[in-house]
Order: structure tokens, then C-alpha cells, then sequence
């Protein structure tokens, strides 16, 4: 039995599947797509969407994996650190990085408004047409992979990538 705790419940459950392995195929995919979506970006903007994504999903595995590879990327504390409050710390980041981090929040949490022509607006006004569709993609990307990391609870620090 593993006992998991978040700030809703605590549950006592068995071990869960290892999604790569009971779903090999889906999995692959899965890895292609985030490569795809990654393509052509900047590798710091790719941290700091996962790292947002990651902090709104309450996924801890994804976001202790992100974090150590912005670390390993040349990416500073103080930066890590105010990305969950990148508003209020806006001389953090670049103009573009904001406006990709306002459409992570947006995409991440679609259903409690959709995705505001204005946020929009601001990503579309950085990226041309195929930056702003890899960063679209990559924030799809992330939000599955958490979800993916949730639903098998995955745990912090168990990196398990090969």
C-alpha cells in the first residue's frame, strides 16, 4: 500500500499501473508529440510552461522534473521561484515569456474561462504561427503528461527517464 496525500484527501492505494509499460504504444506517442512540440522553441520558455502547467496541476513529479532541468539548462533560483507568481515578479521575465506563461494558465484551466481573446491576442502578438502552435502544443503536452503522472501517482524524485 502507498498512502498519497494532497490537499483534498488522503487515500491509501495500491500500486498503480506503469503507464509506459501497460501502454506502450500510447506512450511513444506521447513522447513524440512532446518532442514535436518542443521543436524550434527556446529551451527555457519549454521549463518554464511545463513548470507552470505543472504548479496549476498540483503535479509534483512533473514539476520536481522540470525544475531540475531548467536547473541543468543554466536557469537561476530566483527565476524557478517566481514562476508561480510571474505577475507579481514581471521584471523576471521577458515580454514573450509572459505572454506565453498568461496562455499556459489559460489552456491549463480551459474550463473555468476558456481562453481569453486578449491572452490570446498577447501570445499571438510574440510568436508567429508556428512558434504560438508549438507552445500550444507543448501545453497540451504537459497537461497530459500530468495527468498521466496523477492518475498513476507518480512520485517527486522518481525521474524515471532512460
Amino acid at each position: 500500500m502507498v498512502m498519497t496525500t494532497n490537499a483534498h484527501t488522503t487515500n491509501t492505494v495500491s500500486a498503480r499501473l506503469d503507464f509506459a509499460k501497460s501502454a506502450p504504444k500510447v506512450f511513444r506517442s506521447l513522447v513524440g508529440f512532446d518532442a514535436a512540440a518542443r521543436d524550434g522553441l527556446d529551451p527555457a520558455l519549454v521549463e518554464l510552461i511545463q513548470i507552470r502547467a505543472s504548479h496549476l496541476n498540483h503535479c509534483a513529479y512533473c514539476l520536481h522534473m522540470h525544475t531540475n532541468d531548467a536547473r541543468k539548462a543554466g536557469e537561476s533560483e530566483d527565476r524557478l521561484h517566481m514562476v508561480p507568481v510571474w505577475r507579481e515578479a514581471r521584471h523576471f521575465f521577458t515580454e514573450k515569456e509572459r505572454a506565453a506563461l498568461a496562455l499556459t494558465e489559460a489552456v491549463t484551466r480551459v474550463a473555468d474561462a476558456g481562453v481569453p481573446d486578449d491572452v490570446y491576442a498577447e501570445a499571438a502578438a510574440h510568436f508567429d504561427d508556428q512558434e504560438l502552435a508549438h507552445v500550444l502544443a507543448l501545453i497540451l503536452t504537459i497537461n497530459t503528461w500530468n495527468r498521466v503522472a496523477l492518475a498513476t501517482a507518480k512520485m517527486a524524485g522518481t525521474d524515471e527517464r532512460r
